[in-house]
């Protein structure tokens, strides 16, 4: 059996909440630098070339890609021949949060209470956590700052059985048609099918953090990805919703088996920059 500290697991988180907010994936940059060049709008394209070069300016100086960065969402991949000594794991998560949103100088957009007082809480916690148990001895750590701009264009309906694909495209193309700038296209799309609605959710927001050069394992279901990109792109919303042929830069899907009489379908809507790192330990 391995053995890691609490305090590992709250300094990598603190360094995955900054590398997240100040440096741009290597597959989002990459697509964004394709989209300069692929996008037919001349506007299009010069926003484009705004984003690429507020990405680098974030990463040569250190700062964030966004004033809005995010409520963290952590994802554990622990393995099951791991200990985990010296404190307790969610308070070890929510610690490495504090630290690096205090300590990278990222905005604290959390409040306590979401309908009625709304008082910051100051650090930028309480952390919204995933765990999975997986085999071998390592912990994998996966940060996401979900800014809300994007999150709340975000849907979920559970359909029936018989809306079948052409249901889960339309309610797809229906949402970004709906969220036109608010979410700051080109977008990614996460879509999680299946499950509940609790796991549908889950599902669409962890589709988020899988590379967009990466599609699903399944053909018909990378097949799905690829018509529903075409489909948004078509919708003519464009590079920061002012018209184009690009409003998104991928669609990533994530299903799991569902129970015979539903079909749950969750969008999570990202913004351009997607942000996200991770680490293993």
């Amino acid at each position: 059996m391995r053995t890691v500290e609490a305090g590992q697991i709250t300094a990598a988180v603190a360094k995955l909440a900054v590398d997240a907010n100040y440096y741009l994936a290597e597959d989002i940059l990459g697509a964004l630098k394709n989209g300069q060049n692929a996008e037919e709008s001349p506007l299009g394209r010069e926003i484009f070339g705004q984003l690429v070069a507020n990405a680098c300016i974030a990463r040569e100086q250190e700062m964030p890609i966004c004033q809005d960065t995010g409520m963290a969402v952590v994802f554990l991949e622990i393995g099951q021949d791991v200990s985990i000594v010296g404190g307790d794991l969610e308070a070890a998560v929510n610690a490495g949060v504090a630290q690096g949103y205090t300590e990278g100088y990222l905005r604290k957009s959390v409040v306590d209470d979401p309908l009625f007082i709304r008082k910051n809480t100051g650090d930028n916690t309480p952390t919204i956590i995933h765990v999975a148990i997986v085999p071998g001895d390592r912990i994998k750590i996966t940060l996401a700052p979900k800014g809300f701009g994007s999150e709340n264009m975000s849907a979920m309906k559970s359909f029936p059985p018989s809306a079948g694909v052409a249901g889960v495209k339309k309610f797809v193309v229906d949402t970004v048609s709906a969220a036109g700038s608010n979410p700051c296209p080109p977008i990614v799309i996460g879509v999680g099918i299946g499950g509940t609605i609790e796991k549908a959710a889950f599902l669409a927001k962890k589709a988020l953090v899988r590379p967009i050069t990466r599609r699903n394992a399944n053909p018909e279901y990378a097949k799905l990805e690829a018509e529903m990109l075409e489909l948004v792109n078509r919708t003519g919303v464009g590079p920061q919703g002012l018209g184009g042929t690009i409003t998104a830069l991928a669609v990533n899907v994530e299903y799991f088996p569902a129970h015979i009489a539903g079909m749950p379908v969750a969008i999570n809507i990202s913004c351009h920059a997607t942000r996200h790192a991770e680490i293993e330990i």
